[in-house]
């Protein structure tokens, strides 16, 4: 009894360290905790009033200019070169990958379309976009799509593009009153395989090693901001870790991952070293993109949808969720002077109005091009966290309202979506592998088990648990079927998948742990997602069908027998289900084809073999000999009449 409870006890304080650690890795529980290095020296002053220290960018991602799907993104991003850009007039845009869609027609393959990358510079030259502002445009994982080398004349990026740079780079802004860092982070995989399988951007030393040169050259600006295309959850990364590296940062802007097909329209949260990670959605289907500015080195942003005005962002007091005293110096909250507001339109702008906690606080005045201030007390709302709310209107009518929490105190802190917090903070390809194995582990030990224990001992009634056991225990002893399915799992994990065009006019071989191509290996990231997929929605379930119908025969029935039980509603299913699944896998056979190549298809055990292979297993089952299941009917007769 006494030991009992000490292991109630001891398994307590072992969940409850877990829900702890995993609370303050995903930024559930509060501030960030301390980091070994020293608070930056801010001072108070010059604090948010009528000065002029400030600029503003914007961002915009995951563009997916097509040949063959939606010609609407292009003319928008024309539309947005030249009149969003004309009234914002942003100090510079950051453009954080997928310029381009590189897809076939048909959107399983993938290839670089040459004339996507003359729209877009079509669109830059046209616009003449990049002598009105930076444009610092980056490669994302579609633009990489397909390139066996940097230095293929398919990689159009250094041909079309702005910047026409491969690799991470670090641009400088300067300004009167200080310098501002970007640093671009180059995950995208050379040689760049076909889709799916560069959905995770790698960083390996060579590549941390130049991360890091540019962190020490970004040491002495006000702030630092990191731009890339992948979230840091999709990255592969050599040690410290791309997190560790850019925790002096203010802020990660990346895409990628387009609002999760509609499901998750914000995804932001905090590393726990301290830095912002903001995806922003697609541009493709959403036409979404963000500002941000610097306010007396205050960071603040807002996302917003194209030609949707006006655009509103409170500079000051900036928003709660979004401060932390270590990067920025929220001291100058609490004493400015005035509350300050950008303001842009394709109409004048009429109003400006400020109200704190739903209590009216005045009509912001025109300081100069969009900037619209307020004189206010800070110290009057000095009690913990308030609301302030902006709403502006433009001579055309429109109206636009936003609002946010903010507090003059240093020491609150409010925490982001839960589930924004997983899908970033995760390190998903380490999930991927873990689980992979996990399955791996689990259907391995259950054959093993059920293939050297000995008779099954039935308890009670013959339940589900029970004929389930009697079924692994019959497909276990008969070694054609447990070789079969130890076999295929077996090579699931070190087989060769296939062996095709992994990248056009390149042949290489595709395994769970990676990618070998022209002389280079791709580490596992998707693979492993991909397995997982296999294991669950085919290996296991053949596994299963086949366990379920050696139990039909070991009632003594064929195939056409065990059809007319008269238990349609019991059995019909499982075929239905099990067809369904030998399609998925036939699809996969054909996905396979389109977008590797013959080769691929003709020389893929896992897939195209496996698909002839496994009706064969399964007639194999049916017209199985009855004497070789003789002791198995036995035994079941046996239990069933006792």
């Amino acid at each position: 009894m006494a030991a009992a409870l000490a292991l109630k006890v001891v398994a307590g304080l072992a969940a409850a360290a877990l829900a702890a650690v995993l609370l303050e890795h995903y930024g559930l529980a509060g501030p960030p905790s301390a980091q070994p290095q020293p608070r930056r020296p801010w001072s108070p002053h010059p604090a948010p009033g009528t000065g002029d220290n400030i600029f503003w960018g914007l961002q915009i991602s995951d563009i997916h200019l097509s040949r063959f799907s939606d010609r609407g993104r292009a003319v928008d991003l024309e539309k947005f070169c030249s009149e969003t850009i004309d009234i914002i007039q942003p100090a510079l845009v950051l453009a954080t990958g997928d310029l381009t869609d590189a897809k076939t027609k048909d959107k399983l393959g993938s290839m670089q379309h040459e004339v996507e990358w003359q729209t877009y510079q079509g669109i830059l030259k046209k616009t003449r976009v990049m002598e009105k502002t930076k444009w610092l445009d980056i490669k994302g994982n579609h633009d990489a799509f397909n390139i066996p080398s940097l230095e293929s004349v398919e990689n159009y990026y250094r041909k079309y593009s702005a910047v026409r740079k491969d690799g991470s780079f670090h641009y400088v802004h300067s300004t009167p009153f200080g310098n501002y860092s970007f640093i671009c982070v180059d995950a995208t995989l050379s040689p760049g395989p076909k889709r799916p399988y560069n959905f995770f951007g790698i960083l390996n030393e060579k590549k941390m090693e130049e991360l890091l040169l540019l962190v020490k050259e970004s040491s002495r600006s006000n702030h630092t901001i990191w731009f890339g295309h992948y979230t840091t959850s999709t990255i592969l990364s050599s040690s410290p870790g791309i997190r560790s590296i850019m925790s002096s940062a203010t802020a990660y802007l990346c895409g990628h991952l387009h609002t999760l097909g509609g499901l998750m329209p914000v995804l932001h949260t905090r590393h726990f070293q301290g830095t912002l990670e903001l995806e922003v959605a697609d541009w493709k289907d959403n036409r979404r993109y963000r500002i941000f500015a610097f306010d007396h080195d205050l960071f603040s942003f807002a996302d917003l949808t194209f030609d949707k005005w006006p655009v509103v962002l409170i500079t000051n007091p900036k928003s709660l969720l979004y401060s932390y005293a270590k990067h920025e110096p929220l001291e100058r909250i609490l004493h400015s002077t005035h509350i300050r507001v950008l303001a842009f339109s394709s109409s004048s702008i009429t109003s400006v109005t400020v109200k704190i906690d739903g209590i009216h606080l005045g009509e912001a005045i025109h300081l100069s091009g969009p900037i619209f201030i307020l004189k206010w007390n800070p110290r009057n709302y000095s009690d913990g966290a308030h609301s302030i709310e902006v709403i502006v209107q433009d001579s055309a009518g429109r109206r636009q309202t936003v609002h946010h929490v903010f507090s003059v105190k240093e020491d609150l802190h409010l925490t982001f979506d839960p589930l924004a917090s997983l899908i970033l903070l995760t390190d998903h390809y380490i999930v991927a592998r873990v689980l992979f194995v996990v399955v791996v582990l689990i259907q391995f030990t259950i054959l093993i088990i059920f293939r050297f224990q000995g008779h099954p001992k039935f308890k009670g009634p013959p339940g589900f648990i029970n004929l389930t056991s009697f079924s692994l225990h019959v497909l276990s002893k008969i070694n054609i079927f447990y070789y079969s399915v130890l076999l295929l799992t077996l090579y699931t994990v070190l087989g060769p998948w296939f062996v095709g065009e992994i990248v056009t006019g390149k042949i290489g071989c595709c395994f769970s742990f990676g990618i070998f191509v022209d002389g280079h290996f791709i580490q596992g990231s998707l693979t492993f997602i991909i397995g997982i997929m296999q294991l669950v929605f085919f290996n296991i379930p053949l596994m299963a069908y086949l366990c379920w119908s050696l139990l039909q025969r070991c009632y003594g029935h064929n195939f056409r027998s065990h059809l007319n039980q008269g238990k349609y509603l019991k059995i019909i299913p499982v075929h239905i289900f099990m067809i369904l699944l030998y399609i998925w896998q036939v699809y996969s056979c054909y996905f396979l084809h389109v977008t590797y190549g013959t080769l691929a298809l003709l020389f893929s055990p896992l897939r195209t073999w496996l698909t002839l292979l496994a009706p064969i297993l399964i007639r194999y089952v049916w017209t199985l000999n009855t004497t070789e299941l003789g002791t198995f009917i036995v035994q079941l007769k046996s239990h069933l009449t006792s």
